[in-house]
């Protein structure tokens, strides 16, 4: 229900505070190959993905479950959504327009977008490559006239026309390069204005400048004939299969597909600033250059540095509709891991106890038995209406009948289901809801419950 990359991003932060305020060892260890595929086998025994895949820089695959489709086999080749781990393939393609002094960090975007746009500005202040790439820009996570037809693939319809609207209507409500907040809005403006530099789509100006040179063959937006007969099917958190998602316009924050094969590639040339030029030019991306709203936390070019270890990792994750995906390293350590799973259940645990084994693992929790009962439409009436949980953050609830719908911001609408008169809960994903009404009997707010956290949302 929470949006998929805010989500991952808000319990990884929890869980590095947590890690951060404990003792930890001082020596640094990884698991052992069988206890690797230990992990991974329990992730399939409690339903927790369908088929996982986990790579070593070392080039050691490891594999558990299928991928749900006869013909399919999960190996280093597989292919796989990787949704925001998109955005430090961006990242590098910025680093590498830099180092060509095609673009400068503290470009305005606007420069590179239409004269037409008026992208929004603040105290006298313009949206720079730089807060794009560091999350600091002040635009939300998603534009709020993205309004899809087909829910099972939110971004497929959104178009150029529809962003530049958004921009030059927006009013930002923070000083830019205040603070940090997750955008795919900001980082898929910047592959954007990247590509129109360039003169080039997003994917051909990606495919020319970083994924060919390192020999990534197998990661790309669109799929062709071998690629689409290796791509394992996503699922939902239920294990349904699940629609793939396409993403036009905001290309550079989630539409590539890869492999763990190529991603390896990848982790390799960030590993050794010195094989190639490229390999220097991948470098420029890792250094911290603001903070995010935690203490263990900075962020690079997109790229996230975790330092609740007592030595950085630096790593993304990714989330589609069917797939979750993270890619990490610690680079004085030479120690690189990629996490792929086509099932909607983050691996980011896994991603950081690979790399240290410290990292404690999400233990599995058994599913509570939900039952379903009927609700007066009466009732359930008093419950519509738009709820805040954060500033650029609603959820929006109709009634259709005797059913009740909860819709969050650039998200599907789904059906919710009454297990009392005030609570409800969703069949796609382990969440639920809960009303609250004032001392005069009026529904005020509603309580969102999920991944362990319960965030209230302040009826408008």
């Amino acid at each position: 229900m929470i949006p998929n990359k805010r989500v991952t991003v808000v319990l990884t932060l929890a869980a590095s505070a947590a890690l951060a305020a404990s003792t930890l060892p001082a020596q640094v260890t990884v698991p052992s190959d069988s206890a690797i595929r230990a992990v991974l086998q329990n992730r399939i025994d409690s339903k927790r993905a369908v088929g996982i895949i986990a790579a070593t820089i070392q080039t050691k695959i490891f594999t558990a479950g299928g991928s749900g489709v006869p013909g399919i086999a999960l190996d280093g080749n597989t292919v796989f959504e990787i949704g925001s781990i998109t955005k430090v393939f961006t990242a590098s393609l910025l680093a590498d327009m830099l180092a060509r002094g095609e673009v400068k960090l503290d470009d305005p975007v606007a420069k590179y977008l239409p004269k037409s746009v008026r992208v929004p500005s603040r105290g006298g202040k313009q949206i720079t490559l730089l807060d794009l790439a560091t999350q600091t820009s002040g635009l939300p996570r998603l534009p709020s006239n993205l309004n899809p037809k087909d829910q099972t693939n939110p971004y497929a319809d959104y178009t150029v026309d529809q962003l530049y609207a958004f921009l030059s209507g927006y009013e930002l409500t923070r000083d830019i390069g205040a603070q940090y907040e997750y955008s795919n809005l900001g980082v898929g403006l910047l592959g954007h204005a990247l590509a129109l530099r360039a003169g080039k789509s997003y994917e051909d100006l990606l495919t020319e400048r970083i994924l060919r040179p390192l020999g990534m063959n197998d990661t790309r937006i669109t799929l062709g004939p071998s690629m689409k007969s290796r791509l394992a099917p996503g699922h939902s958190a239920s294990g349904a299969v699940v629609a793939n998602w396409d993403l036009p316009t905001l290309a550079g924050a989630g539409a590539l597909r890869s492999t763990a094969n190529d991603l390896l590639n990848f982790l390799a040339a960030n590993l050794d600033s010195t094989s190639t030029p490229l390999g220097r030019v991948l470098a420029m991306t890792h250094f911290a250059r603001r903070d995010v709203n935690d203490g263990q936390m900075r962020i690079g070019l997109n790229w996230h540095i975790l330092n609740a270890f007592g030595h950085p990792i630096v790593w993304h994750n990714g989330g589609t509709g069917g797939y979750r995906s993270f890619i990490g390293f610690d680079d004085p350590k030479k120690r690189g891991v990629v996490v792929l799973s086509d099932q909607v259940v983050a691996p980011d645990d896994i991603g950081f106890h690979l790399l240290d084994e410290r990292a404690p693992l999400t233990p599995a929790t058994a599913a509570k038995v939900r039952t379903e009962i009927g609700v007066d439409p009466a009732v359930l009436e008093t419950y519509v209406g738009v709820y805040q949980l954060a500033p650029n953050f609603d959820i929006a609830v109709t009634r259709e009948a005797a059913s009740l719908y909860v819709q969050a911001t650039g998200q599907p609408k789904v059906q919710v289901f009454a297990e009392s008169p005030t609570e409800f809960f969703l069949k796609e994903v382990d969440a639920q809801i809960t009303f609250e009404k004032d001392s005069a009997g009026k529904v005020t707010r509603l309580i969102l419950h999920q991944g362990g956290m319960d965030l209230p949302g302040v009826r408008k």
